[in-house]
């Protein structure tokens, strides 16, 4: 059975887990070790979601979505425009 993969929500709380048993005094390869992590997938999450918010999060899925769909919306339109130039020409 595959392991499933964290939420991005769920990494910002291990990060910030971390972050925590640091300022406790713990090392930090024995806090990344007891939230359940490797270390190399920390610090590629902590490269990713670093210093990130929850709502810092929302914010850039909203504008990852919005900036799909008007990648979308452009190649739509220069298909189109394509289109209409082929027509124009007579080469159909």
């Amino acid at each position: 059975m595959a392991n499933k993969r964290p939420k991005p929500e769920e990494i910002i709380s291990k990060l910030r887990q971390v972050e925590v048993l640091i300022g406790q005094g713990m090392s930090r390869l024995n806090a990344i070790r007891q939230v359940g992590v490797v270390e190399q997938t920390y610090y590629r999450w902590r490269k990713q979601y670093g210093g990130m918010g929850v709502d810092q999060l929302k914010e850039l899925k909203r504008l990852q979505k919005e900036n799909e769909q008007l990648r979308r919306a452009v190649s739509d339109l220069t298909l189109g425009k394509l289109i209409l130039k082929e027509a124009a020409r007579g080469n159909f």
